[in-house]
């Protein structure tokens, strides 16, 4: 099932739902569209971005306050009097001031990890929920009422069955703002975020950029459903926006599946209507005395967890007849468009990589000891030594991801030392892992175009807003080339997460080459690929060498790397103990020590 056509579906029962339904399931719907417009916003930043918020409802008190204190203050500060006159004025201050709000938040919380993070949503969560309750001038405990209705051409939106329309249509556009934004270059820099920040800052993403824009864009959608749910209730008091509520957004999205955005919507509709049914009937199974639809809530929350853990919408889409299952469009290759710019290569034989005396200390530990190596344009540098000898140290050191503790690192002449390895992709050096990193969910087409990242200018809003397409045909069509130049173009829109591992570490060069660069630092190419496999890598990397590309390669197949390098480094116990023709490394009785095992 194309989600077109689901979106469709929608459409056309939303259309006659006022007509056929009681006031009351269209004040419920009406809930439930306003809810949803929250948990989209969760949906970025918990499902796809990885971070927990329990702060969404002070934003969506944000929003409420915001346009209750604007359109019915009588005598607001002569800069603001304009912003009172209209709701869909301040509803324009409101969500400058909620994006505002959430870039100062942002800033403080979106560098925190681990459980810190949400106990940093919690903390100004809470301050935001007691702020609208203490100042006078937002009614304090009382709230504030007498908002005046919105007003659409005329027709004055007073009744549930009237904004109904406005709630949805809304919501509606939302989530088409929210799958253009994921299925763009930004949306794969933001996903991205779910396969470690260490990949992604090597591919070119500004991965705190891309958290601060999904928190940005949560923090609106949270404002504009305050905004509809003031006007909705015509009042407004602090209840609504507290701790409870922002961990019920988080159960919504938890129901329907945290990382969908149709689990969203049905998220939202399932624990709207079984809060209402069980405080309905459980009276009168139980008596009035206690609040045992909360107890009941928490049970069926708790097994849902353990049957479900990844929501209901996955789950039902998972039984559905494989004709009817929901797809993401495969995103399409336009096979004309337009290539890439190239990076010029620098001359053959030149410099590209230098690093000069190398020392690299954690606490007590020395890891790297006064290395030195240079690797040249043209030319294929393997990095060898046992394991522990401290060569992905040196790789870090390398590509950006550490700062040596004394020594340099010079690239293309320049030196990197104390540059992220953001700043470094983007002078033309690029990666891959020694543990492979990539996001399974994504089809293997997608997970290349990562490496494009720095190739494309278009922004967040001509994603949203579909404008970027030519672009991204281009930076698509970039990552099938390189995929059929490593021999995976037969996978383009297989799910990463299904390929042997052997595949996935040849995904990652195809990765790394689709960001054009001028040097590939490669750990452990050859891991895990059968002969054939082997062989062919061999092919492929000669090849990029006699373009001109610069290889710095650790591996441990010594079949692999003997005949295929054009010089060896040798590593044990952090220091250079060799370095030369692979003919003369092999011979060199100090390798045979360390790295073979002895002398015969």
């Amino acid at each position: 099932m194309n989600p077109r056509y689901l979106l469709l579906a929608l459409v056309l029962i939303l259309g006659i739902a006022p007509l056929a339904l009681p006031p009351y399931y269209v004040t419920l719907l009406n809930y439930i569209g306003l809810y949803t417009l929250v948990v989209l916003g969760l949906v970025l930043l918990t499902g796809v971005g990885g971070m927990t918020s329990f702060g969404q409802a002070a934003f969506v008190g944000l929003g409420a306050y915001t346009s209750a204190y604007l359109t019915t203050t009588e005598q607001l500060p002569v800069w603001l009097a304009w912003a009172g006159s209209s709701p869909w004025l301040s509803l324009l201050v409101g969500v400058v001031l909620t994006a505002g709000v959430a870039l100062l938040l942002g800033a403080l919380t979106l560098k925190l990890s681990g459980h810190y993070l949400p106990l940093g949503t919690i903390a100004w969560g809470l301050s935001l929920y007691y702020l609208f309750g203490t100042m006078e001038s937002l009614g304090g405990h009382t709230g504030v009422s007498g908002l005046p209705s919105i007003s659409l051409f005329g027709l004055q939106l007073d009744k549930g069955e009237k904004i109904f329309y406005l709630i949805w249509v809304i919501l509606l556009v939302a989530i088409v703002i929210t799958q253009n934004l994921l299925n763009s270059r930004e949306g794969r820099a933001i996903r991205a975020l779910k396969g470690g920040q260490l990949m992604a800052e090597s591919m070119g993403v500004n991965t705190f950029r891309s958290k601060m824009v999904i928190f940005v864009i949560s923090a609106v959608f949270a404002a504009i459903s305050g905004w509809l749910y003031a006007h909705t209730q015509r009042f407004v008091n602090p209840t609504p926006f507290g701790l409870n509520m922002g961990i019920d957004y988080l159960f919504m999205a938890l129901i329907g599946g945290v990382s969908s955005v149709w689990g969203a919507l049905l998220g939202a509709g399932i624990l709207t209507m079984l809060k209402q049914w069980l405080q309905d009937l459980l009276p009168h199974l139980l008596g009035n005395t206690g609040n045992y639809e909360t107890i009941v809530f928490g049970v069926l929350i708790v097994l849902l967890m353990q049957r479900a853990p990844g929501g209901l919408w996955p789950m039902l889409v998972s039984w559905l007849p494989a004709r009817l299952k929901m797809r993401r469009a495969a995103p399409a290759v336009d096979l004309n468009a337009a290539a890439l710019p190239r990076r010029e290569l620098p001359a053959h034989g030149q410099k590209i990589l230098e690093a000069l005396h190398v020392t690299k200390r954690f606490g007590g530990l020395v890891a790297n000891n006064d290395m030195s190596l240079a690797v040249h344009s043209g030319e294929i540098l393997a990095l060898i030594g046992p394991n522990g000898a401290g060569k992905s140290t040196l790789f870090n050191q390398l590509s950006g991801v550490d700062t040596p503790t004394s020594g340099d690192v010079l690239f293309m002449g320049r030196k990197v030392n104390g540059l992220s390895s953001r700043q470094v992709a983007r002078m033309g050096l690029s990666r891959t892992f020694q543990h492979v990193k990539l996001l399974p969910d994504m089809s293997v087409l997608e997970n290349v175009a990562i490496g494009a990242h720095l190739r494309g200018r278009q922004g967040v809003m001509a994603a949203a807003l579909h404008l970027e397409r030519r672009e991204e045909a281009e930076l698509l069509n970039e990552a099938r080339r390189q995929l059929e130049r490593v021999g995976l173009g037969n996978c383009l829109h297989e799910p990463a997460g299904s390929l042997a591992l052997g595949q996935q570490r040849i995904l990652e060069i195809a990765r790394a080459l689709c960001a054009d660069p001028c040097l590939l630092l490669l750990d452990e190419p050859a891991a895990g690929l059968r002969l054939k496999e082997k062989e062919a890598l061999g092919v492929l990397l000669s090849r990029l060498r006699s373009e001109g590309m610069a290889i710095l390669l650790v591996e441990h197949d010594m079949d692999f790397v003997m005949g295929l390098v054009d010089r060896v480094v040798v590593m044990e116990f952090g220091q250079r103990i060799a370095q030369g023709l692979p003919e003369d490394v092999q011979k060199d009785p100090a390798v045979l020590e360390a790295y073979l095992g002895g002398v015969e």
